[in-house]
C-alpha cells in the first residue's frame, strides 16, 4: 500500500512540476513578445524621457563649491 501511495505522490509531483515549469516558460515567452523590437542600425537604446537635441533643460548643481556658497548665504 504504502508503495502504491508512493507511486501516486510521485506522478502528482510530476504533473504540478511540469504544469508550472509549462506555465512559467509560456509566460516569458508572452513577455518577449510584448518588448518593443529594437531599432535597427541603433547600437545606443535612447530613454523615452531623454531631452531632444539642442532642447535647454533644468538641472540643480550641486556641487560642493556651490552648496559650501549657499551655506554661507544662508548664515548670514
Amino acid at each position: 500500500m504504502n508503495d502504491f501511495l508512493a507511486a501516486i505522490y510521485l506522478i502528482c509531483f510530476a504533473a504540478i512540476a511540469g504544469g508550472a515549469f509549462a506555465l512559467m516558460t509560456q509566460n516569458l515567452r508572452g513577455a518577449a513578445a510584448l518588448a518593443p523590437a529594437p531599432v535597427r542600425g541603433s547600437r545606443t537604446k535612447r530613454h523615452p524621457e531623454a531631452p531632444e537635441p539642442g532642447e535647454e533643460v533644468l538641472y540643480i548643481d550641486l556641487s560642493r563649491e556651490r552648496l559650501e556658497e549657499l551655506y554661507q548665504q544662508a548664515s548670514q
